[in-house]
């Protein structure tokens, strides 16, 4: 009967039980599809379709120098380098933890030089060929004793021990879960990074061409107010018309030239911005990115996924996953720590006054055996602390809520922005041909002398300013796409396929 309960005894400590709840993946009610429930807009030269995402979502805009770029902030964006690195300090965290699993041996040694004071404690005992003192055993009286003369000694000592916690409600094995659980919240952080440096490059990259796009307007619209001072020049020396208008026309001019230097300083930091995002000093992409190229177009066709994939796709929806995770992880070892714990010690030594004995059986000293810690009163510390992990693990739970919907608006947000801004670019399409054609005709109309130098500085001011409002609507149709990309958690799966390389041993 004894070694039954023996056996009983030793099974309970090795495999022991988990207290503590269990986590699962919150379910969330995604929509049925992007579309649902939103007015039909126009027709756009670009549409979202509801179709698999590419990974490699910056290759619509089919720009070798943008794939170029992206493909390189993986290994060089120091943001996601330091979100590395926090990865691997989360993995030694869980190392740390894991240890708790299994015992602790020690190794000792010491040498020690003692001289015990002849008038302290040992004053007490007589020594040898004396007379005991009375009061030291309770007597009223005392007889005087010479105090004893101990010299100094040498003490040699070698050793070893062991403990052992066994995890018999499942602490370690919490804790351990809540540090995985850390581990994969690191990796989803460090893939949030990415994705939106990944955004970012793109971003400054397609608003750098816009830039430059500008740039070209400016010049052009200079020409034109060039040709307009000439004119202007040629019929006041006919008589034809007064100096205010080659006034006009001289300010027009100089009013376009005062844009260039500004555009000009915003394609330098444009660049830089790219270099910084890329982990290069100032000006090291000026050879490659100075020399202007269109904004890059959108496709056709924009293929936007599946409303049931964003969770599984968005990092930061990931991480607050993890996050919960681990939060629910510590409820349970805040719940172990009112349970008794039990620790198995031994420990195995050697002691001599002489060193050449210090090896012998006869030196030797031991202990070992079981101790059982069981809290009692600790303040409220134990219950605070459960109370404390409960209100974490609710708000890791609200945050997971709050991110999904959050993500559902980012989404929804883009492809409205995506769509209304296409329309947008429409109008304003219109409105620059409307406005070549009329500065065309002002000018044709002033060399006739049948209207004034007012209508075409009017004309070719109204045509500098949609033709920039066209530049920089073109811009942002673009990287409004960027948005929609990040909104949808793209990109970062071409750097880290699937969730396999998330390595939590």
């Amino acid at each position: 009967m004894q070694l039954r309960m023996l056996a009983g005894g030793a099974a309970l400590l090795l495999s022991g039980c988990t207290v503590g709840p269990n986590f699962t993946v919150p379910h969330w009610a995604h929509p049925a599809s992007w579309f649902a429930g939103r007015p039909k807009p126009p027709v756009a030269p670009s549409e979202p379709v509801a179709a698999p995402i590419n990974p490699d979502w910056w290759e619509l805009f089919g720009d070798p120098k943008l794939t170029a770029l992206e493909r390189q902030v993986a290994a060089d964006n120091l943001d996601v380098r330091e979100a590395g690195i926090r990865i691997a300090e989360s993995r030694a965290q869980l190392g740390i933890t894991g240890a708790g699993f299994y015992p602790s041996f020690n190794a000792n040694a010491s040498y020690e030089r003692e001289k015990p004071s002849n008038l302290g404690i040992i004053s007490l005992f007589p020594s040898s060929g004396g007379t005991a003192a009375n009061g030291a055993f309770g007597n009223s009286t005392a007889i005087p004793v010479s105090p004893p003369n101990i010299g100094a000694f040498d003490i040699f000592q070698y050793g070893f021990d062991a403990s052992w916690e066994p995890d018999i409600w499942g602490q370690v094995r919490r804790s351990v879960e809540s540090a995985k659980a850390k581990v994969a919240a690191s990796a989803y952080a460090e893939r949030a990074v990415l994705l939106s440096a990944l955004a970012e490059v793109a971003r400054d990259y397609i608003d750098l061409r816009g830039t430059q796009e500008q740039l070209r307007i400016v010049r052009e619209n200079l020409s034109i107010a060039r040709q307009s001072l000439v004119l202007t020049e040629e019929r006041h020396a006919a008589g034809l018309t007064s100096e205010l208008d080659v006034d006009n026309a001289s300010a027009q001019v100089s009013t376009i030239e005062a844009q260039i230097p500004a555009l000009q300083q915003q394609e330098h930091a444009g660049i830089n911005a790219l270099s910084l995002l890329l982990g290069m000093p100032p000006n090291a992409l000026a050879a490659d990115l100075t020399t202007a190229e269109p904004v890059p177009p959108v496709p056709a066709e924009v293929p936007v996924g599946f409303p049931s994939e964003l969770a599984r796709r968005r990092p930061d929806v990931l991480e607050a996953e993890a996050e919960l995770h681990a939060a629910t992880a510590n409820v349970g070892v805040a719940v172990a720590d009112f349970y008794p714990q039990v620790t198995l010690s031994a420990s195995l030594g050697f002691q001599a006054l002489d060193f050449g004995n210090l090896f012998k059986w006869d030196a030797r000293q031991y202990s070992a055996g079981p101790g059982i810690t069981l809290p009692i009163f600790q303040g409220g510390q134990l219950r605070y602390t459960l109370d404390l992990r409960k209100a974490q693990q609710m708000e890791a739970a609200v945050n997971y809520e709050k991110t999904v919907l959050s993500a559902w608006h980012d989404v929804d947000n883009a492809l409205t922005a995506y769509t209304r801004e296409q329309q947008r670019r429409a109008a304003l399409e219109r409105a620059v041909q409307q406005n070549r054609r009329a500065v065309a005709l002002a000018q044709e109309r002033y060399q006739h002398g049948v209207a004034d130098f007012l209508q075409v500085l009017t004309a070719e001011q109204a045509l500098l300013s949609t033709d920039q409002s066209l530049v920089r609507s073109t811009t942002t149709v673009s990287t409004n796409l960027v948005a929609l990309y990040k909104a949808l958690g793209g990109g970062w799966q071409s750097f880290y396929p699937g969730t396999a390389d998330i390595k939590t041993r």
